[in-house]
């Protein structure tokens, strides 16, 4: 496996796992990468670039969460520079698309009543307005769309003719990407023998949103014989009325979002099943590379009071899920069924002190039908290897 240390609280928990839930149990070989951000500094980022070809080279990863800098940090760490999140530039180097999924027990019922199984967000991590450029119109005058060819062709449109100020923006994407996007998505819901959604806004954005459109359809066609053997479906509607749909659903599904609902959708989907610190995230290359992280960032607070010797009940389940995820897909691809059946077993440990109403102060207020034990996460962690060991005995 590729090992990508991180930052902060999650880092803490990091070492916890491993010492107590994976090296008593495997013969861990990882070539490991420091993406803390003293480390990141140090290399002027060159151990995230380094971790990504990693990636490439050896088809699964594990990592932990890490700090993308704001001003604040700058100063905090006394950077060289505001690094760039690790998560995008792995994300762009590996052409990769997020999954999301909420981890799901019995005593925590979703928010919304009618919800059954988890539902998998797939966010299109690439362009729109995470990669627009904007202006602030402060007099007036006339804005433009301009596209000049290398063959010389020219496209122009008014996009509008200001009176007075305002603000502007502009964005894009690409075919290849939202076709990548495509293919990781139909390959993950044939790895999941779950039926995929996607939805857009193409009636009102007819050229752009179109297009994402169109390509899906094209995409689609190569999946359509191997999704029907499956049993699975490809559906197509408008964002809106998938949101009506999803609200009314079972769930069970996988939902594939342009970048901005992902982005919205993936937070809405994860508090109404319970918690974000209960997500698991796997990036998926369109080449069929993984990277498994938990959903949630580096728990800053909780790490300033581990700093100043207090207890903290952080909840570390989307991590321990972070590394099953990845041991279970190593043992899938080098056909290693007991790393397959560890990774199950994990999983399955950290479900059965769940449900005993062993959890960390996150969870103890959702909980119904169970009398919470709330731990700090060394006990909750010790309860979690007692159960796996119990299980592997």
């Amino acid at each position: 496996l590729v090992e990508m240390d991180g930052d902060e609280m999650t880092r803490i928990l990091w070492k916890m796992i491993k010492d107590e839930l994976i090296i008593p149990f495997v013969d861990l070989k990882t070539e490991y990468y420091d993406l803390g951000l003293v480390h990141r500094d140090e290399t002027g980022d060159q151990v995230t670039i380094d971790s990504a070809n990693a990636t490439k080279k050896y088809g699964v990863a594990v990592k932990c969460a890490t700090i993308t800098p704001n001003a604040k940090r700058m100063t905090e760490y006394n950077l060289h520079q505001m690094w760039k999140s690790p998560n995008g530039t792995i994300r762009s180097m590996l052409d990769g698309t997020v999954f999301r999924t909420p981890i799901t027990i019995p005593s925590i019922s979703p928010a919304v009543k009618f919800w059954k199984k988890p539902i998998t967000i797939a966010r299109h991590a690439y362009g729109d307005v995470y990669k627009s450029v904007d202006i602030r119109v402060e007099e007036p005058g006339v804005a433009k769309l301009v596209f000049e060819g290398e063959s010389g062709k020219m496209e122009e449109q008014i996009v509008h003719t200001f009176k007075d100020p305002g603000v502007l923006q502009g964005m894009h994407n690409t075919d290849a990407s939202i076709r990548s996007f495509a293919h990781a998505c139909f390959k993950y819901a044939l790895d999941l023998k779950q039926s995929i959604w996607f939805a857009t806004k193409d009636t009102i954005a007819k050229k752009y949103d179109g297009r994402f459109r169109e390509i899906f359809e094209e995409v689609f066609a190569e999946y359509k014989d191997a999704f029907e053997a499956a049993g699975i479906e490809y559906f197509y509607t408008l964002i809106d009325d998938a949101v009506a749909r999803v609200m009314r659903s079972e769930g069970g599904f996988i939902w594939a979002c342009k970048n901005y609902d992902g982005d919205v959708m993936s937070d809405m989907v994860s508090t109404a099943f319970g918690s974000l610190a209960m997500m698991t995230s796997v990036l998926v290359s369109p080449d069929g590379k993984y990277e498994y992280e938990a959903a949630h960032g580096t728990v800053t607070r909780h790490y300033y009071k581990h700093l100043q010797g207090e207890e903290t009940s952080t909840n570390p389940i989307a991590t321990i899920f972070a590394w099953s995820g990845a041991f279970r897909k190593r043992g899938e691809m080098d056909n290693i069924p007991e790393l397959v059946n560890y990774a199950d077993q994990l999983e399955a440990a950290c479900f059965d002190t769940l449900n005993a109403g062993i959890v960390t102060k996150d969870l103890a207020n959702l909980m119904e039908g169970v009398t919470p034990q709330v731990k700090n996460s060394a006990d909750f962690i010790a309860a979690i290897r007692e159960r796996l060991e119990k299980r592997l005995a």
